[in-house]
């Protein structure tokens, strides 16, 4: 592996293609390495549960030069993403001979010392050796950073506690009790796949806000209205929200019929985890009445993300994220050698491609 380079691309997920398809497109086909920690194509998506298809998952959007149906077909929809993804993401890598490294873990991105005279960063890898760089396109999502919330007494559960990161099928919880946390896609999803296939089981759903389902459609200006407010926190230096957190959750018929069949009864967030289950307001009401037993706790409370590698580089700011900059807020102010892509608005597989494209772009500007 070269000891030099001009641009290193942290991630082989979406956005990390689509800013290695784009550094091709802007004359830096030779200048740029990307690097994945993965063992083969498709991102965060070759891990996901084996029953999320195509068709159920949020969003696949098209990579730019290659679309998903182009690549795998029409009807791809029915496909379970763990392997479509990789395969799409695969014979993306192939047609336009992307520069990849893989399975390749970046543990530190620092300033380069007196040795790399040639490059503003040191890269630093899994197995000691160092990369300079002149710029970081950095695309390592979220995936591998799952958020569980602390709640009193979560260490004294004697039951299983799992977070979406770990879900593999609703077989598993067959015959017991489960409580689902959270208010996101994923919480409801799972919540009705668990409930409508496991034998025998019994669900309940709590969340810190009460969900707020939308039975309007999801037109191109109320995602834009959505992503602008993400946008704003981001560049005044907070940590970015979801865009299903300004959305509410959009009301499909699936959604619809499980609201009907009781399956989403929300209850709000419980306040101590005891040893057999969870309790509200513990110990102030009528014996039993503010506690429920449980044998599972099922965490689907979201993700934050994987930048701990880039924490030399002190990005932070006062208000606990990274403040943002550029046309489309891939840009850190502080230092715009660095680009951040699936941070905040390009936190999504359509955001993704646009943010890839930009990044791509500031860098070939700014080594120009």
């Amino acid at each position: 592996m070269a000891d030099r380079t001009d641009v290193v691309v942290i991630g082989g997920g979406q956005a990390g293609l689509s800013a290695a398809y784009f550094l091709q497109r802007f004359g830096l086909g030779n200048r740029y390495l990307l690097l994945d920690h993965a063992p083969g194509p498709g991102g965060a998506w070759q891990f996901r549960w084996p029953t999320l298809t195509l068709a159920t998952a949020n969003g696949v959007h098209d990579l730019p030069g290659l679309g998903l149906v182009e690549a795998l077909g029409r009807d791809c929809e029915a496909f379970p993403a763990a392997t479509a993804v990789p395969e799409y993401f695969g014979r993306y890598e192939e047609k336009f001979g992307l520069a990849i490294r893989r399975p390749v873990s970046v543990e530190m991105v620092d300033h380069a010392d007196d040795n790399y005279t040639d490059g503003e960063f040191a890269v630093t890898l899994g197995d000691g050796a160092v990369i300079g760089a002149r710029a970081i396109i950095n695309a390592t999502g979220t995936w591998e950073r799952p958020f569980v919330p602390y709640v009193p007494g979560i260490a004294d559960f004697r039951g299983r506690q799992l977070h979406t990161h770990d879900y593999v099928g609703p077989d598993e919880f067959a015959g017991q009790r489960v409580l689902v946390v959270g208010a996101g896609i994923s919480a409801v999803q799972l919540l009705i796949e668990i409930a409508r296939h496991a034998v025998g089981v019994e669900t309940y759903w709590c969340s810190r806000t009460e969900p707020v389902f939308d039975a309007t459609p999801f037109d191109p200006d109320k995602g834009r209205q959505a992503v602008a407010r993400v946008e704003e926190r981001v560049r005044a230096g907070l940590p970015p929200t979801s865009v299903v957190s300004v959305t509410g959750l959009a009301l499909t018929p699936s959604i619809a019929a499980a609201r009907d069949d009781g399956i989403l009864t929300w209850h709000r967030m419980f306040t101590r985890i005891t040893e057999t289950g969870v309790c509200w307001d513990c110990g102030t009401g009528p014996a039993g009445s503010d506690h429920l037993d449980v044998d599972v706790i099922f965490w689907n409370t979201g993700f934050r993300s994987s930048l701990d590698h880039l924490a030399p580089l002190r990005l932070r700011s006062s208000g606990g994220g990274i403040t943002m900059t550029g046309r489309l807020a891939t840009t850190v102010a502080d230092d715009p050698r660095v680009q951040l892509l699936g941070y905040g608005p390009s936190a999504s597989t359509i955001g993704a491609n646009r943010a890839g494209r930009e990044a791509a772009r500031n860098v070939a500007e700014f080594l120009d």
